[in-house]
């Protein structure tokens, strides 16, 4: 196509070493069955409820027993919440990040409307009940019921980390920030837990339900300080990760080299990215989602940075020699979810890295599409090159600049480049915008949603 810039490989040959015929994977069944078990959860705590209500009459009855609903869907929700991010490798590779964290945001709306539910519901009809006033009623519950204390400053955690997850604040406030407060959400849930089991009329006296309810926060917190807190220093510890080399690739990117011990451990399959904490001066106290550039080595591990603020710039910096903590690997965009013999590679600027490293390793007919705004833009390109070459793969650049080389992100211009897309896996990294157009026009070029994988790192 004469508004692309070839690379120096062709089609796919038939006797290209590279060539493999991946087995065909079944449906992958992992979001699924984590849905039927989340589902299946509020389910038995709705039949909790049912249980011990014998009946519902008036309106006192029926606005408590809608706070004694939306109160057990609350704190179960809560606990799904924490486990959903709790960075358990079981969920995170086969569901996603960026899956789990949509879930997470998701779910998080829905918990904080049903604490405010909760609490307006059991006020109103204690009220009633009591016939006296909702501020009486409030200040006495509040007061003088057991735990309730806690429970109203967990309710206004809640209520502050929806504030700075709200989209308006969520981008004024940066990022760390906004990661730490909401750290307040292990308050919240810790703050309230008490009251759940010693005002909740559905544990009273029942010795089974208060033992499962206990099961499943201490399950949760089990998992949250395990692989949140204790993994990672582990990880730490063992692999003690340091700065090789800083390297420039392309104008404001640069590739950063690693060394460790037994780095074979950790596991890393091409796609999947870590969370780099580096232990220098104005870097140390951020964790970044960068992923890695090239499979990993015995020796060595490589992530590839573009310079996009702060603290992505300060990494060009980087002395040989610091200590770097990496938490991961993370992320299911890798080949384990091909379904297909052919894959279409797509990035867009320096989401070229997670997807470098599958271009080299993807068995079967692979295609690269790069976008980038200028040729000197095109990060990583000679080893794409080489790599297209070695195994016979093709590889497309499209830049905006000069005029006459962009491939339009809309599904005529993409069947027109690769004629057999509709049959393909596609891999997908870059940015928002383009992220979205692809997925839009790749929808309309016929790609089944269940062939398009792709990962964000706004979490």
């Amino acid at each position: 196509m004469a508004d692309l810039v070839p690379a120096r490989g062709t089609a796919a040959r038939p006797g290209s070493r590279h060539r493999g015929t991946p087995r065909r994977a079944r449906p992958d069944p992992g979001p699924l069955l984590a849905r039927l078990l989340i589902a299946a959860g509020a389910a038995a705590v709705l039949a909790l409820w049912w249980a011990d209500t014998p009946s519902v009459a008036g309106p006192a009855d029926w606005l408590t027993n809608g706070g004694r609903v939306t109160g057990l869907l609350a704190g179960y929700a809560s606990a799904v919440l924490l486990a959903l991010m709790a960075r358990a490798p079981l969920l995170d590779h086969a569901i996603g990040t960026d899956r789990l964290a949509r879930w997470h945001a998701y779910g998080g709306r829905w918990t904080i409307s049903l604490v405010l539910a909760h609490t307006l519901l059991i006020l109103w009809g204690y009220a009633l009940t009591g016939h006296t006033g909702l501020v009486a009623e409030t200040s006495a519950v509040v007061l003088h019921y057991p735990d309730m204390l806690k429970a109203t400053a967990g309710f206004l955690l809640f209520l502050l980390t929806a504030a700075v997850s709200a989209r308006a604040v969520r981008r004024r406030v940066g990022y760390e920030t906004w990661h730490y407060l909401h750290f307040a959400t292990y308050a919240a849930v810790f703050l309230a837990f008490g009251h759940q089991l010693s005002n909740g009329a559905d544990f009273a006296g029942d010795g089974p339900a208060r033992a499962a309810w206990y099961a499943l926060y201490v399950g949760v917190a089990a998992l949250v300080g395990w692989y949140r807190f204790l993994v990672p220093l582990r990880s730490a510890y063992r692999h003690r990760l340091r700065v090789a080399a800083v390297r420039p690739e392309a104008p404001g990117v640069v590739s950063v080299y690693l060394t460790g011990e037994r780095l074979e451990e950790l596991g890393a399959r091409p796609g999947q990215f870590f969370r780099w904490r580096f232990l220098a001066p104005g870097l140390w106290w951020t964790a970044s989602p960068y992923s890695l550039s090239a499979p990993a080595a015995p020796g060595f591990l490589r992530i590839t940075v573009k310079a996009v603020g702060r603290h992505s710039a300060a990494v060009a910096g980087l002395a040989p020699g610091t200590r770097v903590w990496a938490e991961g690997p993370y992320g299911g965009l890798t080949a384990a979810r091909a379904r297909a013999r052919k894959s279409l590679l797509m990035a867009g600027g320096v989401g070229i890295t997670p997807l470098r490293a599958l271009f080299e390793t993807l068995p079967g007919d692979t295609a690269l599409i790069y976008w980038a705004r200028r040729p000197q833009d095109l990060a990583l390109r000679g080893e794409l090159d080489a790599i297209a070459a070695d195994r016979g793969a093709r590889v497309h650049y499209s830049v905006s600049a000069p005029a006459g080389h962009a491939l339009p992100l809309t599904a005529p211009a993409l069947v027109r480049q690769v004629p057999d897309l509709a049959e393909r896996e596609v891999y997908l990294c870059g940015p928002p915008g383009m992220t979205d157009a692809a997925l839009t026009a790749l929808r309309a070029a016929g790609v089944p949603r269940r062939r398009v994988h792709h990962e964000s790192f706004a979490f």
